[in-house]
């Protein structure tokens, strides 16, 4: 049997971690909406020449292609825009990954509200415990100020563009075939990024080694082979599992800034990440099955 089902779920948190480290490499050689909107581009000539490849279909009508649309400008423009702000403003990276690691919680709540999906008690438990462990690494941030009040808002909002882009696209872009819809999505992000940064930037890029790897890394590794680990998970049919695989990310950002950048995390802070990711992990914890459900008699 294939070792990479078991291999897959480590090797997936550690590629999506590393994400933070490597933008904070290549964001001293570029401002960031000039690096998204190169690493935009790149991305969507490989996921068109996979669709190609695939003989994958393309969305048939221009509405299909709309929402497919407001999904990347969401969940890649967006929210990527407002981390990559956020570090290049200097806010530390395993930071970055705690705020938008609340994704899970924020979108579980803002499906009962939208979609009315049932929040249980269970789940407002966990979002009032990653609230607090948000609070308490902010807290010592603070005091030792190293926080930059507007990387912290960008940051924010692409907390809030991810999980309301997850909720548009399972509400109106669910059937689009991965690569082609993949490929939608980052041209709609590479457009966006390249108005912010003509409108906002230099647009200058200083191809450095540093610069290339990081851009290299976040393109082919990272957009590429961890977005395939995970919907090779999801196609084994680990769902659940999958999406509690994310409340992994900020500890493990959290010790890779700290080998990278020595981005040291004291006591509070590192109790706040572990109060962060038992708050995530009770909003995604699937609801205990009773004797009907699970066949017992």
């Amino acid at each position: 049997m294939s070792a990479l089902p078991y291999l897959a779920p480590p090797l997936f948190v550690l590629l999506w971690s590393s994400a933070f480290v490597g933008a904070k490499f290549g964001l001293p050689h570029a401002e960031p909406m000039t690096f998204l909107a190169i690493r935009f581009a790149l991305v969507t000539v490989i996921f068109v020449l996979i669709a190609r490849a695939l003989s994958a279909p393309w969305p048939s009508t221009w509405r299909q292609t709309g929402h497919i649309a407001i999904v990347g400008a969401l969940v890649q423009g967006v929210y990527l825009g407002g981390v990559f702000v956020a570090i290049h403003r200097g806010v530390p990276a395993g930071l970055a990954s705690l705020i938008v690691g609340l994704q899970p919680i924020l979108t579980a709540v803002l499906a009962g509200r939208l979609l009315g999906e049932r929040t249980s008690a269970r789940q407002w438990g966990g979002l009032a415990l990653g609230l607090a462990g948000v609070a308490m690494v902010l807290g010592e941030r603070m005091e030792a100020a190293t926080i930059d009040p507007i990387g912290l808002l960008t940051c924010t909002a692409g907390l809030i563009a991810i999980s309301v882009g997850t909720l548009h696209q399972k509400r109106y872009a669910s059937s689009m075939h991965v690569a082609s819809g993949s490929a939608i999505q980052n041209l709609t992000a590479a457009a966006l990024t390249c108005f912010g940064a003509l409108a906002f930037e230099r647009m200058q890029v200083e191809w450095v080694p540093a610069f290339t790897l990081s851009l290299a890394w976040l393109t082919v590794v990272v957009s590429i082979g961890a977005f395939s680990l995970l919907m090779m998970m999801i196609r084994l049919g680990e769902a659940v599992k999958v999406v509690s695989l994310f409340y992994l990310v900020p500890p493990t950002t959290a010790v890779l800034a700290w080998l990278a950048f020595d981005e040291r995390i004291g006591l509070v802070g590192a109790a706040g990440i572990a109060v962060t990711a038992l708050g995530v992990a009770l909003v995604v914890r699937p609801a205990a099955k009773g004797p009907a459900e699970t066949g017992a008699g």
